[in-house]
């Protein structure tokens, strides 16, 4: 009798407990949101490299598409003060290559002493990129060019003429005439003969 008793309750007890049991836990627990079973990826981030800015007494510089300022195209321009993010110098050292939004790979290149390192940082050594080709090669109509080009006749150069022979003057020498009197001779004499006359006027005078 007892043992039919005991199977009667038993079951009775278990299904009690387990009713109870839930609903106190359900009133008072914290419900678990389900754990997924795939791995989830860690986001960590990318500490920043050097930091440039433009100098304040630049009030613009020109920002280029490669390390030059004639092999590349300018391709946008940054402020006084303006800073970017740099990734690398050119193979010079003349060039840093910084971030700049709206262009191909968002990459452009500043000359480097228009620029100062707001925060340092090791840069490595980039290559220049591919020089762009133009989008046409600008030809000349060969006829339009036949057009201008004017045709030159060769012409024989004139004859040489002799010129007449030059005649020399030639002065005959007359100091071999000894039958003149010389007019420095008389000149002298008429002289003497004065200032002769002069004395002897003097001397009578006294």
């Amino acid at each position: 009798m007892i043992s039919r008793v005991l199977r009667f309750l038993a079951p009775l007890c278990i299904a009690v407990w387990i009713f109870t049991s839930g609903f106190f836990y359900s009133g008072t627990g914290q419900v678990r949101a389900q754990q997924p079973t795939g791995s989830i990826p860690t986001v960590t981030g990318t500490p920043a490299g050097m930091i440039v800015a433009v100098y304040l007494d630049l009030a613009q510089i020109k920002v280029y598409s490669g390390p030059s300022t004639y092999l590349y195209p300018a391709v946008g321009l940054l402020l006084a003060g303006q800073e970017a993010p740099a990734y690398g110098y050119s193979v010079d050292g003349n060039w840093i290559q910084i971030h700049y939004p709206g262009v191909p790979d968002s990459v452009a290149w500043v000359y480097a002493p228009y620029v100062s390192i707001k925060k340092p940082g090791d840069l490595p050594v980039l290559d220049s990129p591919p020089t762009p080709t133009p989008a046409s090669t600008p030809t000349l109509n060969p006829t339009l060019e036949a057009a201008f080009v004017l045709p030159v006749t060769p012409t024989r150069l004139p004859t040489f003429t002799e010129p007449a022979p030059l005649v020399v003057a030639v002065f005959e020498d007359d100091s071999e005439n000894s039958g003149q009197i010389p007019i420095g001779l008389l000149i002298f004499g008429f002289g003497f003969l004065g200032a002769l006359g002069v004395i002897i006027s003097f001397l009578q005078g006294r």
